[in-house]
């Protein structure tokens, strides 16, 4: 049960890294060569379909399954094995409250915007060079889980 966890663990840590290492390298950088009001309108667009069921499932999982995983005790797993995946839990549940305190706010700004009043501009100003930030902070704590879960199975 407990190679189990931490296997899954691994999994969604790595699905969840890899989906922020693809925004963070290719949908970030395609969306800021549109213009201002395309990109609001994209990004609203991005921020309405990303929180459905599968995102939410694995976004809980990559918190949940290394807290079972280091939770479940483990004949034969080191000290520093378990020093690991308690490691790349603390790193999942930063990249969680890098989410809900930086990045969610922004978007729910962004949306908050939306109107026949808006300048695109002063919305893009706004939203992008601080969602931006927090998104590559939490990208770094998201693969520093994945990398460290990962080490904790292999050694």
């Amino acid at each position: 049960m407990a190679t189990l966890l931490l296997a899954l663990a691994v999994g969604s840590t790595g699905l969840y890294a890899g989906f922020f290492v693809i925004f963070l390298t290719g949908i970030m950088p395609a969306l800021g060569r549109l213009t201002d009001a395309a990109f609001v309108t994209a990004m609203r667009r991005v921020n309405e379909a990303v929180p459905r069921a599968v995102f939410m499932t694995v976004f809980f999982a990559a918190a949940a399954l290394p807290l079972a995983a280091y939770l479940v005790p483990v004949d034969g797993r080191t000290d520093a094995q378990r020093w690991l995946v308690l490691a790349g839990f603390v790193c999942a549940v930063l990249n969680h409250l890098v989410t809900v305190v930086g990045n969610v706010p922004l978007n729910d700004a962004l949306a908050a915007a939306e109107g026949p009043d808006e300048d695109p501009a002063a919305t893009r100003a706004a939203f992008e060079p601080r969602w931006n930030a927090y998104h590559r902070i939490r990208t770094a704590l998201i693969v520093a889980a994945f990398g460290l879960l990962t080490a904790a199975a292999v050694g």
